[in-house]
């Protein structure tokens, strides 16, 4: 009581001043020990864990003083199960001892997608769907088809695959694919409509030639008459895997009979059937 009322008996401008300075006591105190507080300039560089497993990474991190989070887990099928993926900050960053360190792992058990149905489709379209399902693409095996780089069957394990069948991310998809009639020979053009002159050209330019020559009235000028049938014509009568007409093949070499007419055939839609 004693020391508030000498306070007290003394000059006003006295006391403010007394006033002033124990706050600036307390503001220079604070700003002192605010680093002492806060852990300001008590800082260290983030390891790299990327590629360690993920005990081995928490182990690393929180011996440095970091705090660990596993943010997320994705799977990548080259990698190590429960490997690091992604760690955010990243590494060799300076950041302030205590930061929370962020990290992605690499499943252990890959996720389920559904085989779809690739047949009929190119073999370059059927890659990029494998890829965007997390599968891998095998071997091609080519098979005798007029249709160059078609799917023609899907294969797992040495087994056809249905289409909808369960399947682990990262599984090798094997692929029958056709090899546009390569394995076959060459396919026998329609003569028909053309004349003989015109047919010749055309086969001579595929190592074909004409055989047989026929026809059922007189004709001085073969060469300008026209083909009206001709054995082997151009389709079997099979219809391939894309429900089109199978084109007859032949070797190199080989030639076709042709019956002529000084009259050109009208030719019908129904004539390829």
């Amino acid at each position: 009581m004693e020391a508030i009322d000498k306070l007290l008996k003394k000059p006003l401008w006295i006391n403010i001043l007394v006033g002033i300075g124990a706050v600036l006591v307390i503001l220079v105190l604070f700003f002192f020990s605010l680093g002492w507080i806060t852990g300001n300039g008590k800082t260290e560089k983030v390891p790299a864990v990327i590629g360690l497993d993920v005990s081995a990474a928490q182990k690393n991190l929180t011996a440095l003083g970091f705090d660990v989070v596993l943010q997320d887990s994705i799977y990548v099928d080259t990698l190590a199960r429960n490997s690091i993926l992604r760690q955010t900050p990243d590494a060799d960053e300076i950041v302030k001892k205590g930061r929370t360190v962020y990290l992605t792992v690499n499943r252990t058990l890959a996720p389920q997608v559904d085989m779809p149905n690739l047949i009929g489709f190119s073999l370059k379209s059927a890659e990029t769907y494998l890829k965007v399902l997390g599968l891998r693409l095998g071997t091609i095996t080519l098979v005798p088809d007029r249709n160059k780089n078609v799917i023609l069957d899907q294969i797992v394990g040495g087994k056809p695959i249905a289409p909808g069948s369960k399947i682990s991310s990262g599984t090798v998809v094997n692929f029958l694919v056709g090899d546009g009639g390569a394995a076959m020979g060459f396919e026998i053009p329609d003569l028909v409509g053309m004349t003989v002159d015109m047919a010749r050209v055309k086969m001579a330019s595929m190592g074909l030639s004409i055989g047989l020559i026929s026809s059922n009235i007189a004709i001085q000028d073969t060469a300008n008459a026209f083909i009206i049938q001709q054995n082997p014509g151009p389709f079997t009568g099979q219809i391939d895997s894309l429900g089109m007409p199978m084109k007859n093949l032949t070797i190199q070499g080989g030639s076709i009979d042709i019956v002529i007419d000084r009259i050109a055939p009208v030719i019908s839609k129904d004539s390829i059937k």
